[in-house]
């Protein structure tokens, strides 16, 4: 039994809001995933703040008009799972573990904003550091500096009571 006209709407609908508020989206074809696979794909792209939605090719195309992925139009073509995240990188580098650890999932190509990525362009883009990753680095980078000074400012007073302490010691 097929999708009634109503049913057919909220479909487009649900799409259309993801392909306007996500900041990257990743086609694949999973044709020969069992049930269990996709459900661990699903839960995996979550766990980032992604999300997986198998749907009818029509209706993506319709969901994607008036949207930043609407040159996508010509990559929905056979059986295409879309997964969308806020992240740039979040959706890609769940995909492109997974087609790595299951083969039968194939990354077509996906687009970051407005530029169209195509297989290679999404792998590369998965091997890039998340944005919280990013974050750490910064943070940490930004840490590092105002502890090395502490440290060095230290040193001569550490290094001045040693001294004296060794002074001290050979007077005695």
């Amino acid at each position: 039994m097929g999708m009634s006209r109503a049913q057919k709407e909220a479909e487009v609908l649900e799409l259309n809001e993801r392909f306007a508020n996500d900041e990257s989206v990743v086609l694949t074809h999973y044709s020969g995933l069992t049930v269990a696979q996709m459900s661990e794909l699903r839960a995996e792209l979550r766990k980032e703040g992604a999300s997986f939605k198998v749907t009818k090719n029509a209706l993506a195309k319709l969901a994607i008009k008036g949207t930043k992925f609407e040159s996508l139009d010509g990559m929905f073509t056979g059986p295409t799972g879309v997964a969308t995240s806020k992240d740039p990188v979040a959706a890609a580098k769940v995909a492109y573990d997974f087609a790595k650890k299951y083969d039968k999932l194939v990354i077509v190509g996906g687009a970051l904003g407005e530029m169209v990525l195509d297989a290679k362009a999404v792998e590369a883009l998965a091997k890039l550091p998340s944005l919280d990753e990013i974050r750490a680095k910064l943070v940490g980078l930004l840490v590092a500096a105002p502890t090395k000074l502490a440290g060095i400012l230290q040193a001569p007073a550490r290094d001045l009571v040693g001294v004296t302490k060794a002074y001290g010691e050979k007077q005695a």
